[in-house]
């Protein structure tokens, strides 16, 4: 039984794309299951068969403005040109007796509770997308990272770092290896059941660098690499070398729950998920080791680690309290350097004032001392993801934790 034709007639022009002039025809809608279709009439032709256009055949303008319609209605029809119709109001309604319904892009152009709404939506998907989602798929996708990527990464970073900022160490070969026994023995008495991924195995390994202060940072893949800063810092407030071990037990955390790559991969999921969302994915394609290098630690990964040192340090009977006493020994550094160059930029500022005022500046006035503590400077800034208290300004609360040798958001061992 064929479909019932909308008996409203409307004036039309049809464009056939044969002839530059218009042919007139009366304009009909005809319902089917698919979407309207469309119905010419020439009336230039008496008694010729109707043209009809299914609806995956037509182009159908869509309305902009419900209060404002646009002077005329423009149909696409492809191949066979393009229809005129002045009645727009009676176009509208046609379309409406034969079924047609507004799509969710239509209805967000003419109605902005719609637009609003969606909108709302949309930013509340991303968010949760952002904040639950992307930990949750880089999390997951991680486990296939193989680890010959992961120590490929590490040596390419590496060496960045030794060729910039980072120098051979200074400490003795006896310190070196004293500290290395330490570390090894820990690595021993680490048990495979407080590893995220358990098919996971890294060679653990630790090797000393200067030139960055007091920090010590783990790379994927297994390498641990500590300053003589923070060794230095540790036999200045007296502390015993369990603190040392405390932050290597802090970063084998990170190796262990493959922090760095996991990073990597959010950042990518992230990416991607965004170039989806909003149509386009240029991001998507980057290197492993600029992303590592233009990352901190988030939060969370911190406080992952935190707990691994707890569970670790308590399970080979190491107490925990000097390495909090050491973090906060590193804070208060800190913030001493950046009192003092703050205090130095002023006086720099100064001095370049009273320069300008000055007749004459004499040439190779600045020190190429200064120039290079700069230098060094900005090169650790560029690398945040280094910082063993990057990214967490509640140090004081994370050292109390690490006194006590529990926290709350750990899960109890």
């Amino acid at each position: 039984m064929p479909a019932p034709v909308n008996t409203d007639l409307l004036q039309g022009r049809w464009f056939d794309g044969q002839s530059s002039r218009a042919r007139p025809v009366m304009v009909s809608l005809r319902p089917t299951p698919q979407g309207p279709s469309l119905v010419l009439h020439p009336l230039s032709q008496p008694g010729a068969e109707p043209v009809v256009f299914a609806w995956k055949d037509v182009g159908w303008p869509e309305a902009w403005n419900e209060h404002k319609p646009q002077p005329r209605v423009v149909v696409d029809l492809r191949d066979h040109g393009s229809l005129e119709i002045d009645a727009v109001s009676d176009w509208r309604a046609a379309l409406a007796a034969a079924g047609e319904r507004p799509g969710l892009a239509q209805r967000m152009q003419t109605r902005w509770p719609v637009l609003l709404g969606v909108t709302v939506a949309a930013v509340i998907g991303l968010t949760l997308f952002y904040r639950y989602g992307t930990p949750w798929a880089a999390t997951q996708l991680t486990r296939f990272v193989p680890l010959g990527w992961e120590t490929s990464v590490a040596e390419n970073v590496l060496q960045q770092m030794d060729d910039g900022t980072l120098k051979p160490s200074k400490l003795p070969k006896e310190r070196q290896e004293q500290l290395k026994a330490r570390f090894d023995a820990l690595v021993q008495q680490t048990p495979t059941t407080m590893h995220r991924y358990p098919d996971y195995r890294p060679p653990l390994s630790l090797e000393f660098r200067s030139g960055m202060g007091a920090n010590a940072f783990a790379l994927p893949g297994g390498k641990i690499v500590m300053t003589d800063g923070i060794v230095k810092t540790a036999t200045d407030q007296g502390l015993p070398d369990d603190a040392l071990v405390g932050v290597l037990a802090h970063e084998i955390g990170h190796v262990v729950y493959r922090h760095t790559t996991r990073m990597v991969v959010e950042q990518g999921v992230l990416n991607m998920g965004l170039g989806l969302a909003l149509g386009d994915v240029s991001a998507v394609v980057s290197t492993g080791a600029s992303v590592l290098t233009g990352l901190a630690y988030s939060r969370s990964h911190e406080r992952e680690a935190d707990c691994y040192a707890i569970a670790l340090m308590n399970h080979t009977a190491l107490p925990t309290a000097p390495m909090g006493k050491l973090l906060l020994a590193i804070a208060h550094d800190e913030e001493e350097e950046e009192e003092e160059e703050e205090n130095k930029k002023k006086e720099e500022e100064k001095a370049g004032q009273n320069q300008a005022a000055a007749p004459a500046a004499k040439p190779g006035a600045s020190s190429p001392e200064r120039a290079r503590q700069r230098k060094t400077a900005e090169e650790m800034a560029s690398h945040p993801v280094w910082s063993l208290l990057s990214s967490h300004p509640d140090t004081v609360a994370r050292a109390s934790e690490l006194e006590k040798g529990h926290a709350p958001h750990c899960a109890k061992n």
